[in-house]
């Protein structure tokens, strides 16, 4: 929001946004919950996901995602652009059915696809504050989807019993752990230079790119460390950091523009 905003976005867009997406979030895991309950059940670390399903059971589930689903609608449609509920939409179908039923289950590489849902809501933010879409969400949304497949993979190395348990096709198991570690850290890689192009756009200044590089060489050097020993659940933990990192340093880049910090 705030790099379509070039700034602050108003009170009443930004809580409409953010209530929107959670509404939006909380519908594509309900409809996630549901679609793969045969498959969850199969799978040790989801048996709690599998038990809250068997309390409230499929019916109510469906129609709490749609009424949900529906009330985060009304909101973009009273207070947000069209494109944002256009978005919006979007990342929940792409998300439930689309990569559920059909990436998620069919390639190793879907997760490539399937973060296009995960990368949207940088755009329905940017679109929410500012009417469109600038080069700089762009990228932001370039730099989100870099990010989610290595910090799937790591997540597919740490369960890959229950991956197998579930029948789902996850890199580790069709191509082996090196291969996909290499793979992690070649796309961790790339987000070096996309993170830091935010800079060239104009949106972010000298400082915040060199910060960026310091966060993205210190997420590479660690995540290298992390996968060579198999300490997969760390290398999650350091994906995660990464990015409430990047994105936080971009609000306070782009907030002490505004106002300079003494």
């Amino acid at each position: 929001m705030l790099l379509g905003k070039g700034g602050v976005p108003g009170a009443r867009e930004c809580l409409a946004c953010l209530v929107a997406l959670v509404l939006a979030a909380a519908t594509a895991a309900l409809i996630n919950g549901v679609l793969e309950a045969e498959t969850d059940i199969r799978m040790a670390r989801l048996q709690r996901r599998v038990a809250s399903l068997e309390r409230i059971g499929a019916i109510r589930a469906t129609g709490a995602a749609v009424g949900m689903l529906a009330v985060a609608l009304a909101l973009c449609a009273a207070f947000l652009p069209t494109l944002t509920a256009i978005l919006l939409l979007s990342a929940v179908l792409a998300y439930a059915p689309l990569y559920t039923l059909c990436f998620k289950r069919r390639s190793p590489w879907g997760v490539m696809p399937g973060g296009i849902p995960g990368a949207l809501p940088v755009l329905i933010g940017a679109s929410a504050a500012g009417g469109g879409i600038t080069g700089a969400p762009l990228l932001l949304f370039l730099v989100m989807l870099l990010w989610q497949p290595p910090h799937f993979w790591a997540l597919a190395l740490l369960h890959q019993d229950d991956y197998r348990q579930g029948g789902i096709p996850v890199l580790p198991l069709v191509r082996g752990e090196a291969y996909t570690k290499r793979c992690a850290l070649l796309f961790i890689a790339m987000l070096l230079p996309a993170a830091t192009a935010l800079w060239f756009t104009g949106a972010c200044s000298g400082r915040f790119a060199l910060f960026s590089l310091c966060l993205g060489l210190s997420y590479l050097f660690g995540s290298y460390l992390c996968l060579v020993k198999g300490r997969f659940r760390l290398a999650v933990l350091l994906s995660i950091l990464y990015l409430v990192g990047l994105l936080s340093g971009i609000v306070i880049d782009i907030c002490g523009r505004i106002s300079p910090l003494p």
